[in-house]
């Protein structure tokens, strides 16, 4: 996981690289997950909140530049995973969890497996007021969303320190890496991502909500980019796999499609958007996209094929569906697809996927278009 997910995604510290290999994922999911703790996806861990990907784990401490002088705050605990990445690269860290189960189980594990002993606290509260008596923290990562910086976290944070959160609306968010500087912050946007949304103060202060009886896509055509680093990212779209953005004047809808190449069976080649839904009113949905596909075979089993794909989550973050359009192989031009897909009455999230999704060759997609439909 740690080769094919992370150093193969670009991560470069070497010390942030040892930790996330020496950390037992395994040990911060239940049971039933744990077939699953070494794939790089998100999982459910309880009171509706979910264990980051290990590579945003990862990514995210790379960020943090993690020192072994550093105090750190980190700003929901979750399983206690992030924590215990943190736990050999810092001197301390003190994390806060506003979900009282979840700060429960966390703390037993982090007990258990002994990082408390050595350098981890943690702490049954609301985020949104940080850990006013162990401030100023060299360094603050938030792992969950809220839409604007609590004002805590800045006063809590040391003059040239440095704080990663993922800010925006509830399922279009951008990573931002802040650095304080003469008492404010100065921000660099890092990469589109999605987090459960902080709650408590910070959710009753969000003012762009989601509306759940009309899902939509946002940039499905690919016509809006943005740089993260040296790759043009489309926007919207985050966890982008062995994709990229294509200027074509020949380009079925504007002058933009995103390709996905993959020469290794199973390998990940894909992008994510998420949307909510309400199940109950919201019965089906209309999705349709243009694409083409290139010497495409399927990967590891036949099963791997390119495909749009969306898995439906309950408010507790439990997969309780798929559906999908496709899939498609072999060598065709642009042409239109098209399908009518049922929604699960108890769904409140959508997670859509296009992408090669491992098999082998080359796919892409445009004009990508999601809403309500009506079941047939």
């Amino acid at each position: 996981m740690v080769d094919e997910e992370i150093v193969d995604a670009g991560l470069k510290n070497e010390r942030v690289i040892a930790a996330v290999r020496a950390t037992p994922r395994h040990e911060f999911v239940g049971l039933k997950e744990r077939p699953y703790a070494y794939f790089d996806m998100a999982l459910p861990i309880g009171e509706g909140q979910t264990i980051s990907p290990p590579f945003i784990v990862a990514y995210m401490t790379e960020q943090l530049d993690p020192q072994p002088t550093d105090k750190v705050l980190e700003i929901g605990t979750g399983s206690g995973y992030q924590a215990a990445v943190l736990s050999p690269l810092v001197k301390e860290v003190y994390s806060i969890e506003i979900k009282e189960q979840l700060g429960k189980n966390a703390a037993r594990t982090l007990k258990r497996l002994g990082y408390t002993s050595k350098n981890v606290s943690t702490k049954i509260g609301d985020g949104y007021q940080g850990w006013a008596e162990h401030a100023p923290f060299d360094k603050v990562i938030v792992t969950c969303s809220p839409e604007n910086v609590p004002q805590a976290l800045v006063d809590q944070l040391r003059e040239g320190g440095r704080l990663i959160v993922p800010i925006g609306e509830r399922y279009q968010q951008t990573l931002y890496l802040f650095r304080k500087q003469e008492g404010k912050l100065v921000s660099e946007a890092l990469r589109a991502t999605l987090f459960v949304p902080m709650t408590g103060t910070a959710e009753s202060e969000r003012k762009v909500k989601p509306d759940p009886l009309n899902p939509a896509l946002v940039n499905g055509g690919f016509e809006e980019t943005r740089t993260e680093g040296s790759t043009e990212m489309p926007r919207g779209w985050h966890y982008l796999r062995q994709g990229k953005i294509v200027k074509d004047s020949l380009a079925p809808e504007g002058e933009h499609y995103v390709t996905f190449t993959n020469n290794e069976p199973g390998r990940g080649a894909q992008a994510l958007q998420a949307f909510g839904i309400d199940g109950h009113k919201v019965t089906a949905l209309d999705v349709s996209l243009q694409v083409r596909v290139r010497g495409v075979r399927p990967g590891q089993n036949a099963q791997q094929l390119p495909l749009l794909a969306i898995i439906f989550y309950d408010d507790k973050q439990n997969i309780i569906g798929e559906r999908s359009l496709g899939p498609w192989q072999g060598t065709f031009d642009w042409q239109t697809e098209h399908a009518t897909l049922s929604v699960p009455s108890k769904a409140v999230t959508g997670i859509l996927r296009i992408g090669l999704l491992g098999a082998v060759g080359e796919a892409s997609f445009d004009n990508v278009k999601l809403g309500p439909g009506k079941e047939k």
